[in-house]
């Protein structure tokens, strides 16, 4: 496994501040990245920054967006696909490996999606599927939880809007796990499955998961991310209080899922938490994890007005531990990490 703390202090050369906590792991040799590693971060301004993980180098682009939550980067014709909560609408912005890098940019909106969304919060991409969740009420009565699901399909002139799928609960973080689409319930500690989302629910229509379980400690969960079989939930608690934030991590998490029984709990025995005051963490409201350099990524949107934080070590590391990267971004709201 490749180790992560060592290309991070790289960083030190752009705009990010590095925690120098783990000094026992100093002496390890580096392994940079032998190619492309970029995290990509929106925030409720509308822009979105990219930090290279090689040079060191932060590059920010102006979008036409004026509140963005939710990002995706595709490889395949060099693009990130926001979600604007402004213009109601998914934005795709292309061609972003030939602009200049570490300046700021402003640059042109490639394709779109009509304004069908009422309150985005997170996108998920399966092939050309793109799922948007959104948690605006839905009947008019806000004592009954539900949300929906916006599905689009991705062409080369725009976002074509598939069906909506109503679901009985409220919708925060969504991620595919092969065909498969989780979600965290949100204003609880419960993680949903569709099983097979793509293909069984193709159209309009009000469905129930396939399956739902609790993730014990977690008080309200928010942002989720799977990779290398390991699941990881963040847990921002109090909504109100920017200090008491902690994210969970699920390795073996396919096993310890199916195991759990519909309404059952994953126990706290089979987690990991990071959580206390040296992680910054107080609403972290969105997150990415990368198997191969055991890191997790958060956007931290209460703590300090906005930050990006990474953890190294995700997989055998808890308690109250300091990030590896701390970087302010004012209103920090989701994070995308693409490598190759």
């Amino acid at each position: 496994m490749k180790k992560f703390i060592r290309p991070f202090f790289m960083l030190a050369a752009g705009a990010m501040m590095i925690s120098c906590s783990d000094d026992d792991n100093m002496d390890r040799n580096p392994v940079m990245p032998s190619g492309t590693a970029h995290l990509y971060a929106t925030s409720h301004d509308g822009s979105v920054t990219r930090y290279d993980i090689n040079n060191g180098e932060t590059t920010s682009y102006e979008t036409s967006s004026d509140d963005a939550e939710g990002i995706y980067y595709d490889g395949g014709d060099d693009s990130f696909t926001i979600v604007s909560r402004s213009s109601t609408s998914l934005e795709s912005y292309a061609g972003i490996g030939g602009l200049q890098t570490g300046i700021d940019l402003n640059i042109d909106l490639d394709l779109s999606s009509s304004s069908d969304l009422e309150s985005p919060r997170d996108v998920a991409v399966n092939g050309n599927i793109y799922v948007v969740a959104d948690n605006a009420d839905v009947d008019g009565d806000d004592t009954t939880p539900d949300g929906r699901f916006f599905v689009y399909t991705k062409t080369s002139s725009g976002f074509e809007l598939r069906n909506i799928v109503t679901v009985d609960f409220k919708v925060w973080g969504i991620e595919f796990v092969g065909n498969d689409l989780y979600a965290v319930v949100d204003t609880t500690n419960m993680l949903a499955v569709f099983t097979n989302f793509s293909s069984n629910y193709m159209t309009d229509m009000e469905a129930s998961a396939s399956k739902t379980v609790e993730v014990e400690g977690i008080v309200r969960t928010h942002g989720l991310d799977y990779d290398g079989g390991t699941m990881v939930m963040t847990d921002i608690g109090d909504a109100g209080s920017d200090a008491d934030g902690a994210f969970h991590v699920i390795t073996n998490f396919d096993s310890k899922f199916n195991a759990t029984m519909d309404g059952g709990m994953i126990s706290v025995s089979d987690q990991m938490r990071v959580e206390g005051g040296n992680t910054n963490l107080g609403n972290p409201v969105n997150v990415v994890y990368d198997a191969n350099y055991d890191a997790v990524f958060i956007a931290e949107v209460a703590n300090g007005g906005g930050r990006v934080l990474a953890f190294s070590e995700a997989s055998t590391s808890s308690g109250n531990r300091s990030p590896q990267i701390n970087n302010s971004l004012s209103g920090a709201s989701a994070v995308y990490f693409y490598t190759e």
